[in-house]
């Protein structure tokens, strides 16, 4: 269903595919930004974008969820961190490997930007994923 691309003339990617490719008359789900937010609307980890991270990863399990996907399913990612240093973009980058995001691997890019939509928001993360047949034949 999934194939996962790296290029051999480009330099390979550490955790990370190329390019991911879906034949057509797959079901895919384009996810809204996942934010730091609890349930109640309360900014989580305030200062700590790996504590941010971690909930965004948390938010993105459910939005595949409701959906019918799971993180294994994700095809590509825009990891977005308000940081210019690389060590922080690093260590964000490690909570999204070790989320098993990926395993796939899955397509993504890691942005370094200056601001994000919630005040004090510091990680937001964007995903496409395949929805599997087995999940969907489940759904009502």
């Amino acid at each position: 269903m999934i194939r996962r691309v790296t290029t051999p003339a480009l330099f390979p990617p550490p955790t990370y595919s190329h390019a991911s490719v879906v034949e057509a008359g797959t079901k895919l789900a384009f996810l809204a930004g996942s934010v730091p937010l609890d349930g109640e609307g309360n900014l989580v980890g305030e200062g700590d974008p790996v504590r941010q991270a971690e909930q965004v990863i948390g938010n993105l399990q459910e939005q595949l969820r409701a959906v019918g996907s799971d993180l294994g399913h994700v095809l590509s990612t825009d990891v977005y961190v308000v940081s210019s240093d690389t060590a922080v973009l690093s260590a964000v980058w490690e909570v999204v490997e070790a989320s098993g995001l990926s395993v796939g691997p899955h397509s993504s890019t890691l942005l370094g930007v200056a601001c994000l939509g919630y005040t004090g928001q510091l990680v937001e993360i964007t995903a496409t994923s395949v929805v599997p047949e087995e999940h969907e034949a489940t759904r009502p």
